[in-house]
């Protein structure tokens, strides 16, 4: 087991059924998976979400398309087995302070892919909306904020998420950061 100040393993799994048995069972703060589990994938992600675990996949190389469904699912980070241990921990903290942690390497195929979405023109509205979420504001707090209803919220997320070529909030949270000036 790892033994690192100010984190406590609580348990270990080998298999993915396990691991959402154990999840459900030990309530962790954060849980850490590895993707090459068999049956790993975005629906594992979101069943662990639903015990209110914080999930942190676990990587060998940067798969394009096992990145953005662990990130779409609600993954709250994205770190490489490659990775030296104190990296590793440092992203599990960052994920535990609320934030989310994505590998260098991860970083790059997600700025790459969004290279070709840079052309969009996203409206200064649109982009304030995305802003608020990407502060962690639901569609309800962000309508309040932006004295708008619920229904414009959802249609200018609606159309700067496809212009800036994201599927959900947890995208658009990382276009943001890549995009502030």
């Amino acid at each position: 087991m790892l033994a690192v100040a100010g984190l406590e393993v609580v348990g270990e799994a080998v298999a993915v059924t396990d691991a959402v048995t154990a999840t459900v069972e030990l309530s962790p703060d954060i849980v850490l998976i590895d993707q090459s589990l068999p049956g790993m994938g975005g629906d594992v992600v979101r069943r662990l979400r639903t015990c209110r675990a914080l999930v942190v996949v676990l990587a060998g190389p940067v798969e394009r398309a096992r990145l953005f469904d662990a990130l779409d699912a609600g993954a709250q980070g994205y770190l490489l087995k490659t990775q030296d241990r104190d990296e590793l921990v440092a992203g599990l903290r960052v994920v535990a302070n609320g934030d989310i942690a994505i590998a260098p390497k991860a970083m790059t195929v997600l700025i790459d892919d969004r290279a070709s979405h840079r052309a969009a023109v996203v409206t200064s509205r649109e982009r304030e909306t995305v802003r608020l979420v990407a502060q962690g504001l639901t569609n309800k707090q962000i309508a309040r904020h932006l004295g708008i209803t619920e229904a414009t919220v959802k249609s200018h997320l609606g159309s700067s998420f496809q212009k800036i070529g994201v599927t959900g909030r947890t995208q658009a949270a990382l276009w943001v950061r890549g995009h502030e000036r």
